[in-house]
């Protein structure tokens, strides 16, 4: 017999700790693998440290937190984090002087030509997932520009300095240059971008080196126009804001412009001048709804937010702290309320500027959500679950019930499934995880921002001389009414969009800004986050690292839109017993040693007048509190 020693045994009682640890929610604080941020005059956190010291430097300028969070936003873009300047961005924002939460649109559309007969002609069944006919119009220049003007208080000479400097050259990571070396056959198909990222060309390693300085000549005289317009606007007597609007104009209307149109059409994308001017930052009302008397806003149905509005509000027909935490029958709970939710999303989503109008009243109605509680087997796992019929309980009949009544699941092909010919696509689960960044920022003035910029992430088509990297949002359109009436393709149209960055009240106040990278992942780890805090008390560092389920039944926004129903993603430490019950349901179950998902918050501690930063360990995110 082989005999245990001392190191063993306390090797086994270790693993007991963790797995009771994952079982039950913490009723005492937990050590975690990064420490809780404090800060009592502010705080910034991002997905990169480098990224993460431009929003500290604004802050020490004694920029506001819309300062800090357009030089974070800034930053990541020029570092590629998993985005760059044609990509996407978007926002919710707390103003303490209207005491009110606004929602910030700043997705592209769809450029001229961009029909679902363009695309089926060329024999795809969605827009392609890469290259120049991937591309949206650019839109996080110009979120950042309206959220500066309309909120900020610095110049944007000082907001962009961070940036520039980084683009003039920077000590690039390791990261992103395996990402480059992972994509260079794409990369090659473009000549401006096979310029900026092969470094290397002909070597056995073609991609920079980790801590090589990386340059972006291009890119920095683009950001370098856009301050040059503002400080000539300045001169001739404009005020802050109209001369930061006026290096708006110059990205879209513009010599920026100019070159940005030329160099897409010349690789063969649509993007056309008038795409570009006739695109407009949208100033919104984001939406709400309340879990325990605590407000939660998202941004509307261009992106997937109100799924976990949804969600929440369907969780709130049961007691989800009595089921245990991550128990079998509270993450059953959770992956049938999700996948209720994202039925919907999956149908009812789209752009809310254009016809036809989604039925959001009527889905985040708490009636609806009863009703919707209602289908839920307890015993089971349902795989066919589909959209439910919101417009009854907005007064309303759903004028989509033909499509409604023929809608079923899609199924994917086999896990890892490479491409198929018809289109070059990733596996199912690297479109499903798509990448992005998030941003948070808050202040001791009350200011709070909460951001998942996204888009134009590496392989992207540069675009001509301009630096900018160009967006792949195209991907999330669909070409047949029958999976979406609200997001067929069409020039002028917002695709439906996975980026949700979330804020939450309670007692009138900023209670939490939070928000995660991650596609079709995001508001699945957002929604578990929240209920780690609210419903189990745990600290908003033990939140964002707590594991989390992740499901695959809903339709995955990128590639070809699978869906793998009844497939569950677990901790490797969730305990044996917890993973026989959820099996028994019918569930198929994949593991990883991380599963919180990258997660960054800011919670805000009102009996002690100070702030608590979160960043998770998933991945490289970081945060600075002062």
């Amino acid at each position: 017999m082989r005999l245990r020693t001392r190191s063993s045994v306390a090797a086994s009682w270790l693993a007991l700790a963790v797995m009771l640890t994952v079982f039950s929610a913490p009723t005492v604080a937990q050590r975690t693998a990064k420490p809780p941020l404090h800060g009592k005059h502010w705080m910034a956190i991002t997905g990169k440290p480098l990224a993460a010291t431009a929003g500290a430097a604004i802050f020490q300028k004694g920029g506001n937190a819309v300062d800090a969070a357009c030089a974070m936003i800034a930053a990541t873009s020029t570092m590629w984090d998993t985005l760059s300047w044609g990509g996407e961005t978007q926002a919710l924002i707390y103003n303490p002087k209207t005491k009110k939460v606004i929602g910030i649109n700043a997705l592209g559309v769809a450029p001229t030509g961009a029909t679902p007969d363009f695309f089926k002609e060329k024999k795809l069944e969605y827009p392609p997932a890469y290259g120049p006919l991937a591309a949206v119009t650019p839109g996080t220049p110009g979120g950042l520009l309206v959220m500066l003007a309309e909120f900020g208080t610095m110049s944007l000479m000082d907001v962009l300095g961070p940036a520039i400097q980084m683009a003039d050259g920077y000590a690039i990571e390791q990261q992103v240059t395996d990402t480059i070396e992972a994509q260079k056959a794409r990369i090659k198909q473009w000549p401006y971008s096979k310029t900026l990222f092969l470094t290397h060309l002909g070597e056995k390693r073609e991609a920079p080196q980790a801590g090589e300085i990386f340059k972006q000549a291009d890119l920095a005289a683009t950001l370098r126009k856009l301050v040059e317009a503002e400080q000539q606007a300045i001169k001739a007597g404009k005020s802050r804001k109209d001369a930061i609007m006026a290096a708006y104009d110059r990205f879209y209307k513009g010599d920026i412009a100019q070159e940005l149109v030329r160099g897409t059409q010349e690789q063969g994308g649509l993007i056309t001048a008038q795409d570009l001017a006739n695109w407009t930052v949208h100033v919104e009302e984001p939406v709400m709804t309340t879990y325990k008397g605590i407000e939660v806003y998202k941004l509307t149905s261009w992106v997937q937010g109100p799924a976990m509005l949804q969600a929440l509000n369907i969780l709130e027909n049961t007691d989800v702290k009595a089921m245990g935490y991550n128990s079998a029958r509270y993450l059953h709970a959770i992956y049938q309320a999700m996948s209720l939710a994202f039925a919907d999303r999956d149908f009812y989503y789209g752009d809310p500027y254009v016809a036809p109008e989604e039925p959001i009243k009527g889905l985040l109605s708490k009636d609806y959500a009863k009703a919707r509680f209602q289908q839920i087997n307890w015993d089971r796992n349902d795989p066919t679950i589909k959209p439910g019929d919101p417009y009854p309980f907005e007064g309303k009949t759903n004028p989509f019930e033909d499509l409604l009544s023929k809608w079923t699941t899609k199924k994917s092909q086999a896990e890892g499934s490479g491409p198929t010919p018809a289109q070059d696509v990733r596996t199912f689960e690297e479109g499903f995880y798509a990448g992005t960044t998030s941003v948070e920022a808050a202040d001791e003035q009350g200011w709070v921002v909460s951001v998942t910029p996204s888009g134009g992430w590496v392989p992207a088509v540069i675009a001509g001389r301009t630096g900018v990297g160009l967006s792949q949002r195209m991907q999330a359109f669909v070409l047949d009414p029958a999976e979406c009436p609200f997001n067929v393709v069409r020039p002028g149209q917002r695709p439906r969009s996975t980026l949700t960055p979330g804020l939450a009240m309670k007692d009138g106040k900023p209670y939490l800004a939070f928000a995660v990278q991650g596609g079709d992942s995001q508001d699945q780890n957002l929604l578990q986050f929240f209920l780690n805090m609210v419903e189990f008390g745990m600290t908003v560092q033990e939140a964002v690292e707590a594991p989390n389920m992740n499901s695959f039944q809903m339709r995955s926004s990128f590639d070809q839109h699978d869906s793998q129903p009844g497939r569950m993603l677990l901790a490797e430490a969730m305990p044996p017993w917890v993973r026989k019950d959820l099996q028994r349901m019918g569930y198929t179950l994949t593991y990883e040693r991380l599963t919180s998902g990258p997660i960054n918050a800011i919670f805000f501690d009102w009996k002690h007048g100070s702030m608590w930063g979160g960043s998770s360990n998933h991945g490289e995110d970081y945060g600075i509190g002062w």
